[in-house]
């Protein structure tokens, strides 16, 4: 069971929950078509915002298999929304788990995703004590990718044609890192 003492706070970011208060930001990002190209979702109207921003502020601790954590991601100095980001527990028995981002458009390129999927890898494998933690992509995405790669996961899939989203066949590709790579990877202070 994790339940993380919110916000967190990383070198620039703070990762904290969703309020209804997102809402508005919620629409504008997640409601763009570039935004939303690779993910499962068509862009947000303002009902599906209203039921995402409803399912995101309950989204705050993991404490079974099956559960989401979800949080907002702001700059620590402004307060300003730059996205989102997720950690999944998928099993308990196998210990594993799944990330994920959404970036607000207006900052990529800063690295922000990043540090904080970093975060949720570290809630993951020092906090929830996982085995593994995968990131699963549309293949097409190479930002996202390259995010991954950053955070020193590996690309162990491509699945060819694996999913029909919006409308396509869609290839998939499976990132991954274990809890012996991360520690490898992670200073101790």
């Amino acid at each position: 069971m994790l339940v993380p003492d919110l916000p967190l706070r990383t070198e620039r970011l703070l990762l904290r929950a969703f309020t209804l208060a997102d809402l508005a930001v919620l629409r504008d990002y997640r409601g763009r078509p570039e935004v939303t190209r690779f993910l499962y979702h068509e862009p947000y109207t303002d009902a599906a915002a209203r039921a995402a921003a409803d399912r995101m502020v309950r989204r705050t601790a993991l404490r079974q298999p099956g559960d989401v954590l979800n949080l907002a991601v702001v700059l620590a100095e402004t307060g300003e929304f730059v996205g989102d980001v997720l950690l999944s527990w998928t099993s308990g028995e196998h210990r594993q788990g799944e990330i994920g981002y959404v970036a607000h458009p207006d900052h990529t390129g800063r690295g922000y995703v990043t540090e904080a999927a970093r975060e949720m890898l570290r809630l993951g494998f020092d906090g929830l004590g996982l085995h593994r933690i995968v990131g699963r992509l549309d293949a097409r995405n190479t930002a996202s990718a390259r995010v991954l790669e950053r955070l020193g996961m590996r690309r162990e899939a491509h699945l060819r044609e694996n999913e029909f989203v919006k409308g396509e066949w869609t290839d998939e590709a499976v990132y991954a890192l274990l809890a012996r790579e991360w520690r490898a990877r992670t200073p101790t202070t």
